[in-house]
């Protein structure tokens, strides 16, 4: 394992990821609005998740230069979809927004921290 990704584009396309999808979160199209309302999260709290993927993308672009910081804001970026995914099972939401962006982004975000890390 190394303290900086291996593969350092890969850390900075899922930061690019997240930016996008918090500043899509800004004024949510309609997916994004019927996720979050699925899962039953309450509207007054959806600006923390902004706030978690901004943070998350700072930490990963931060990590490019800082050793571990990357690793530690990737790993937070998995149990983030991790606990997305727990969120869409509990709430029985299980449609095309938990296969394609949850578990898509879990996936994603899980291969890049292996990818980066410990290859």
């Amino acid at each position: 394992m190394t303290s900086t990704p291996q593969f350092w584009w890969l850390t900075a396309l899922l930061a690019l990821v997240l930016l996008s999808d918090a500043v899509m979160s800004l004024r949510p199209p309609a997916f994004i609005r019927d996720c979050l309302d699925g899962v039953e999260f309450p509207r007054d709290w959806w600006w923390s998740l902004i706030a978690v993927k901004l943070l998350a993308t700072v930490g990963l672009l931060a990590g490019l230069r800082y050793g571990g910081i990357g690793f530690a804001a990737n790993a937070a970026v998995v149990a983030y979809f991790l606990c997305a995914a727990y969120a869409h099972y509990r709430a029985r939401f299980l449609g095309q927004a938990f296969w394609l962006n949850c578990l898509g982004m879990l996936a994603f975000s899980t291969a890049v921290l292996m990818v980066s890390y410990f290859v």
